[in-house]
């Protein structure tokens, strides 16, 4: 094994979207992940074939019923020997298994318990239900993507779940688990995505106290409203993606689209921007996206393709870095970030429910005959 997080165990309770990435973003950096899924999701012998959601990546299953006492007995023996748990129940419902802070803190005072939701574990909307676009509606940031003129565009579901949530998450319990070390301590964990997704909109808070941002949306550098971060099309249909903010940038930028000797007005000329992202859709639509490719190769106007799913991980620089790989035939991001002396790895494709019962309890402590009797009496599959 390697990663800087070798050493680290984690109990995760299974759930769905942003506390598997959490898990997935532990265990590609070494961490000893242990995943508890539901018991009447898995099959006894186990299937072996990899299961298809990349999310759960790294890290071994076991199948537990957590309404069976003795399934309950053992995710609490486990969090005996655990750094942290993470669970992404909606509030009350870890407590209600057994399974809360409370009772897991009482059997390891160092555990870090992390708790993955919407809206958080207090306020008027915890109990409610919720999805990426709901929270990030919430957070004001899903307000401010989009045209001038036009209804806010999801951003899939990465600044909620993902960026706001999962990401989020893992840097508490990572922060939480050092604490412990330190002081003996462990804690409680509150990772809601709505407070992670306010918090990613720090700079564009920033920017609204310094003058700098209107709320009207589709008109600010970072929104569409700038001619130079902007999407232009291509006489072939593709897109680049051009991000020429600093005025050295957009010189070059200006350069290389053939209008240097053109009279036109200066870069932060608010007014201006519409007419000059006409001049710009013009001058893109000239050529294709392979020859801009060509064009802005190498240079610092912070022009790039806009690629597909299925193109990026073919691209020359990604190809070069290794941001994709391949694992049992698919093809899927790289662990990130990147560690010069303890590099991460993906040990294990995404497991079926149960698959490592024998192996994960065995490492985790249990000998052959407890986790037979385990099996017997229903507690595990």
């Amino acid at each position: 094994m390697s990663g800087p997080l070798t050493g680290v165990r984690v109990v995760e309770l299974a759930g769905l979207g942003p506390a598997p990435f959490a898990g997935m973003m532990l265990a590609d950096a070494g961490a000893d992940v242990i995943r508890i899924d539901r018991s009447e999701r898995a099959a006894y012998p186990p299937v072996e074939t990899p299961h298809a959601d990349l999310l759960n990546r790294g890290r071994r299953s076991v199948a537990v019923d957590l309404k069976h006492p003795e399934g309950v007995s053992l995710v609490l023996r486990l969090v005996e020997r655990a750094d942290g748990l993470m669970e992404g129940f909606r509030p009350g419902v870890a407590e209600r298994l057994g399974v809360g802070p409370e009772t897991c803190l009482r059997r390891n005072p160092s555990l870090v318990y992390g708790r993955m939701t919407g809206w958080g574990q207090s306020g008027p909307m915890a109990g409610a239900a919720g999805h990426d676009i709901d929270y990030i509606a919430l957070a004001g940031a899903l307000g401010q993507i989009g045209r001038a003129g036009e209804k806010p565009v999801p951003p899939l579901n990465l600044v909620g779940d993902f960026g706001g949530g999962g990401m989020l998450l893992a840097f508490g319990m990572l922060a939480g688990i050092l604490s412990a070390r330190q002081s003996g301590e462990g804690q409680v964990v509150d990772a809601a995505m709505v407070d992670g997704a306010a918090s990613l909109m720090t700079m564009t808070y920033m920017f609204r106290a310094s003058g700098l941002w209107k709320d009207e949306r589709g008109t600010n550098v970072l929104d569409t409203g700038a001619h130079f971060y902007e999407v232009y099309e291509t006489s072939d249909g593709g897109y680049i993606g051009v991000g020429a903010i600093e005025p050295q940038f957009y010189a070059e930028l200006i350069r290389l689209l053939g209008l240097a000797d053109e009279d036109l007005p200066k870069q932060m000329d608010r007014g201006a921007w519409p007419m000059m992202k006409e001049r710009f859709a013009a001058a893109f639509a000239a050529r294709t996206r392979e020859e801009w490719e060509s064009v802005f190769e190498g240079t610092d106007a912070c022009a790039a393709p806009v690629l597909s799913a299925a193109e990026a991980p073919l691209h020359p620089h990604n190809l070069h870095r290794g941001t994709f790989t391949e694992v049992a035939g698919v093809v899927q991001p790289a662990p990130a970030p990147r560690f010069s002396r303890t590099p991460g790895s993906i040990r294990r494709p995404p497991p079926n429910p149960g698959q490592h019962g024998d192996e994960a309890l065995g490492d985790w402590g249990l000998g052959p005959q407890e986790i037979r009797k385990l099996r017997d009496s229903g507690a595990i599959v």
